[in-house]
């Protein structure tokens, strides 16, 4: 899934929360939930995939990034529960839209 993408990492569910953007959706992701890159992410363990958006270009993911960072924690907390209620890692999901199966990770 090589295209802009803004995504939001979680600890646990109400966790903490890790906002960021990428040109490579599920390598990032699988980066974050191996802990292959130090940082915040890794400092506090966010390794489930909660909300993600693919965007056209990376100009208007950064925009997206800087509006979704912007915001109140209570406004992320709302944006991932519009479309993942039970906060399921959506990890799996973005391997299946990108036509690999489970085992080809």
């Amino acid at each position: 899934m090589k295209q802009p993408a803004v995504y939001i990492m979680a600890s646990c569910r109400n966790g903490t929360l890790y906002t960021g953007v990428t040109s490579n959706l599920i390598k990032r992701t699988y980066e974050h939930k191996h802990s292959l890159i130090d940082g915040f992410s890794k400092k506090y363990s966010c390794k489930l995939l909660v909300f993600y958006e693919i965007h056209e270009d990376m100009e208007l993911a950064i925009l997206r990034e800087k509006q979704i960072k912007g915001g109140s924690r209570k406004k992320k907390l709302d944006l991932i529960e519009k479309v993942n209620q039970n906060w399921q890692d959506l990890y799996d999901n973005i391997i299946e839209l990108d036509g690999y199966a489970s085992d080809d990770r």
